[in-house]
């Protein structure tokens, strides 16, 4: 099932956009609700690593989605409901964008907290 693979990979780079934001915003944080945030900072060498793999795995979700629309599918399998296509797309472009949110939060995160 091609679409649970789409999803796959999406909340593979949601998660890896998120372990990117460890190193900076998640002091900031903890900080902010009075808990130490200092043991988080050792994501910081591994950042640029989560967000290579944040691109790879939302290319490998769009590349997959890409690659079941073309795809004739069997009218009683899953991708072949016009709605479930609809619906996993609407969901992998919300996870990029809460993975785009994550990836930049360095930059905002200073005004926010």
């Amino acid at each position: 099932m091609t679409l649970g693979k789409i999803l796959f990979s999406g909340i593979g780079g949601l998660a890896a956009s998120f372990a990117s934001m460890l190193c900076c915003t998640g002091p900031l944080l903890m900080a902010s609700i009075g808990l130490s945030g200092a043991g988080l900072s050792v994501f910081r060498p591994y950042r640029s690593i989560f967000l290579v793999i944040t691109a790879v795995f939302l290319y490998l979700a769009y590349h997959l989605m890409d690659k079941e629309e073309q795809r004739a599918c069997e009218p009683d399998k899953p991708c072949a409901d016009p709605r479930a296509r609809k619906r996993t797309k609407r969901m992998l472009w919300v996870m990029t964008g809460i993975a785009l949110v994550f990836a930049t939060s360095p930059r905002w995160a200073g005004w926010v907290f």
